[in-house]
């Protein structure tokens, strides 16, 4: 060590590739071969063993699968055309074990929802999870019947 003129101590610079004598000769301490030994090389993250820091910090933000329920989603036309069909009757109650039952919606599905696109002639009896503004305008000029839980 070599004392400065303020008087703070300062070690001396380890000059590696110097010869064998010097102890950081050859490999310059770099041991042998390997991404650590070659130039420019820094293991992204790596604090040394240290737990990193994107380790240490929780977890935040959105996640979009802790609310993922399936929801099928039913035109008005699309009602009509079953109806019209005969795949379903104008005077039973259109709910989702109806429309299971009938293999109109998967069995994965836990709610559905009524859009508007189309026009509906009879009147039905609709139960749904969610209904459009515009679907539910529409029912009440038929002189349908709905229920749903939400209004979206």
């Amino acid at each position: 060590m070599k004392l400065n003129s303020i008087h703070k101590t300062k070690e001396t610079k380890k000059r590696v590739g110097r010869g064998i004598g010097s102890g950081k000769g050859k490999t310059s301490g770099r041991g042998v071969k390997g991404q650590k030994s070659r130039s420019g090389v820094a293991i992204k993250s790596f604090e040394g063993g240290q737990m990193p820091l994107y380790r240490r910090l929780p977890k935040r933000g959105f996640n979009a699968l802790k609310n993922n329920e399936k929801c099928a989603i039913i035109n008005l036309k699309q009602i009509q055309i079953l109806i019209d069909k005969k795949k379903i009757s104008s005077e039973t109650k259109i709910d989702l074990k109806l429309l299971k039952t009938n293999k109109i919606i998967k069995k994965n599905v836990t709610k559905f929802k009524i859009l508007g696109l189309g026009d509906i002639k009879q009147k039905v009896n609709i139960d749904s999870s969610l209904l459009s503004k515009n679907a539910k305008t529409k029912l009440s000029k038929s002189g349908s019947s709905f229920i749903s839980k939400n209004n979206s």
